[in-house]
């Protein structure tokens, strides 16, 4: 597992110890990055359900500003930090070990609002639409922002949650990856 692109490039990054995550794969990896960038030029992101921070350390590559990493996993947050050490990018980035909404809802305390949001979380346990919606709810995206969401294949995203846009939507074998986005002035029912 490295750093596919950007001012880190080729940097190895550590995997969490054992089974409890499933790093996204440098090809996969690659693929959604030229789907939503390549490169950035700034932007606030949000790593949820961050495993080994290979999502958002790759924005951070790719020229993202800042990034928010979240897990549950006791490992996965020790893992993320050392990667982000390891890069020199602890100035870059805040990481918090949460549950998913409870971490959404601390961050619509902060009022804050993404330019990209990268979910992945387990495949068994998905609950990417709930998520969404709250987000949705919350006005964590921003205008024009990006929504990237990894999941089985076999799962298949409706075209419109919440205020979110399907945009693309690829299959690398087991894996899918839907991007979903926010423009002003589609919110309206269709």
């Amino acid at each position: 597992m490295r750093v596919v692109s950007g001012t880190l490039k080729g940097r190895g990054l550590k995997a969490v110890p054992g089974n409890s995550t499933r790093p996204t794969t440098d090809k996969v990896k690659e693929a959604i990055f030229n789907m939503i960038g390549p490169y950035f030029n700034g932007g606030l992101g949000l790593d949820l359900f961050a495993g080994s921070g290979g999502l958002g350390i790759e924005g951070l590559s790719r020229g993202l500003e800042r990034v928010i990493f979240v897990d549950l996993d006791r490992k996965a947050v020790q893992t993320i930090n050392e990667n982000l050490r390891f890069c020199n990018l602890d100035e870059q980035a805040e990481v918090y070990r949460n549950e998913a909404s409870r971490a959404l809802k601390a961050v619509q305390k902060r009022d804050l609002s993404f330019d990209y949001i990268f979910l992945d979380p387990p495949y068994k346990k998905q609950q990417l639409i709930k998520l969404m919606e709250m987000m949705d709810d919350a006005s964590l995206l921003k205008e024009n922002g990006v929504i990237v969401c990894e999941h089985g294949s076999e799962t298949k995203l409706p075209p419109k949650i919440g205020r979110y846009q399907q945009i693309r939507h690829e299959e690398y074998g087991i894996i899918g990856v839907t991007v979903f986005t926010y423009k002003k002035g589609e919110e309206g029912e269709i």
